[in-house]
């Protein structure tokens, strides 16, 4: 054997021993709080990937689409079908387009009800409650009543939260936080969104 196959092997023998521990050490089963923020692309993108592994393990489903309801979703039509999905839209399309707070406040207060609803259901595995972040950033929801339901929710249930800015309360509650890094973004530079890629 070589020099370099030995440093090698060596090396990943230090790196498994290394990962196996880590792994011997997690020995905690619960249901997890997932934030997917930032200013880069694929929060909600990698939330329906998530909501397609739970799925395809035979869980049930809820997401809850704050902000991008009334646009085409791809992984929403495909996935549409399961019995086991549950989608509840706010379908006010962006509040920067709509430009009526109280308009707003009512659509984000009756699609939280249904959030609220999944929260507690004990059969509802993960819950996905995207663009929420923007929700309480402009005061349609309070901070307070959101962090009571993940708090109360029932211990097996996953929930992710995507959007920019995450509320620094949500980031201290997580399991696992993500942050999405613009390097370069397509849009920018005077590429429309792509259907199929983007949406």
């Amino acid at each position: 054997m070589s020099d370099r196959e030995t440093r090698h092997r060596q090396a990943m023998q230090k790196l498994k021993s290394h990962v196996d521990d880590r792994v011997a050490r997690a020995t905690e089963q619960r249901g997890q709080l997932l934030v997917f923020t930032g200013n880069g692309k694929g929060k909600t993108t990698a939330a329906w990937g998530t909501v397609t592994r739970a799925l395809g393990y035979g869980y049930r489903v809820g997401v809850v689409q704050f902000i991008k309801g009334v646009w085409e979703c791809g992984e929403r039509e495909r996935l549409a079908e399961d019995p086991r999905l549950e989608v509840a839209i706010m379908a006010t399309g962006f509040t920067w387009e709509t430009q009526n707070r109280e308009a707003d406040t009512q659509a984000c207060r009756a699609v939280w009800a249904e959030a609220e609803r999944l929260l507690a259901d004990p059969g509802v595995y993960l819950v996905v409650l995207d663009e929420i972040t923007y929700m309480l950033k402009f005061g349609y929801l309070d901070i307070a009543t959101v962090r009571h339901a993940l708090a109360q929710r029932p211990a097996e249930q996953t929930v992710i939260v995507t959007g920019r800015n995450a509320h620094r309360d949500l980031l201290a509650m997580a399991d696992t936080v993500t942050e999405m890094q613009e390097v370069r973004h397509a849009f920018n530079s005077g590429l429309q969104a792509r259907r199929g890629i983007d949406y």
